[in-house]
């Protein structure tokens, strides 16, 4: 099952997400199909890119969004 996740990049207590597409059964920071943005939560004010085009794609072809990341693409106004 191909999934919509985050990968978790950045220092320790400085974390920095990408929003990527992947198989469900890979680790959370392994191999990416896609990556479709970032999102910074400790910068101010949070910064948020998403390719809306690439994740409406994504989510056509049947790709589960995790619940944070679902809430992030309402965000975008994606879904």
């Amino acid at each position: 099952m191909v999934k919509i996740r985050m990968k978790r990049m950045g220092m320790k207590k400085e974390p920095f997400y990408r929003i990527i597409v992947t198989d469900s059964r890979n680790g959370r920071d392994g191999r990416a199909i896609e990556e479709l943005g970032y999102y910074n939560p400790v910068s101010d004010p949070v910064q948020l890119k998403i390719d809306g085009e690439r994740a409406k794609y994504w989510l056509g072809v049947g790709a589960q969004p995790s619940d944070t990341c679902r809430g992030l693409l309402k965000k975008c106004g994606v879904i």
